[in-house]
């Protein structure tokens, strides 16, 4: 009967060296899937917004016609409000509103919402909010002990 040969331990560190390089290699990978990018719903826009989905920072670029050119990109960066945010969990949502040239920045971890959108050549979102079932239940009626009504 023969035996099976037992890998070396440089074999088997080799063979350890291999599988590290290819999670290097899969890191790009990785690292490409750092944005997101949605495009207005604004049916005669042709701007594509991009989120950075750790930091939340949002910029946005269009299709432009530059005579005796193919045309040009031109690209919005960040104004007030849509810059680096704390870190969470973004993303982009455009709704389904035809004359809608902004899109929602949702924060997936808290839930809060930000509407930006393109203002003197900058992307510019409102102050995140997020709605509270609390805040928006109505306070439960309080009883009348004094006998008189309301």
């Amino acid at each position: 009967m023969t035996s099976t040969p037992r890998p070396t331990t440089a074999a088997a560190l080799a063979a350890a060296c291999l599988g590290l390089a290819g999670a290097f290699a899969a890191a790009p990978e990785a690292r490409a899937s750092a944005f997101e990018f949605v495009p207005a719903p604004q049916t005669d826009l042709n701007r594509l917004y991009r989120i950075d989905r750790v930091t939340g920072e949002v910029s946005s670029c269009q299709y432009a016609l530059k005579e005796g050119t193919v045309g040009v990109t031109l690209c919005f960066g960040p104004g007030e409000g849509a810059d680096a945010q704390p870190p969470g969990a973004y993303g982009l949502v455009s709704s389904h509103h035809e004359r809608e040239g902004g899109v929602f920045r949702v924060n997936h971890r808290t839930g809060e919402m930000s509407i930006c959108y393109v203002f003197e050549e900058k992307v510019v979102c409102t102050p995140p909010e997020t709605v509270s079932p609390v805040a928006t239940a109505e306070a439960p009626a309080t009883p009348d002990t004094t006998g008189s009504t309301r």
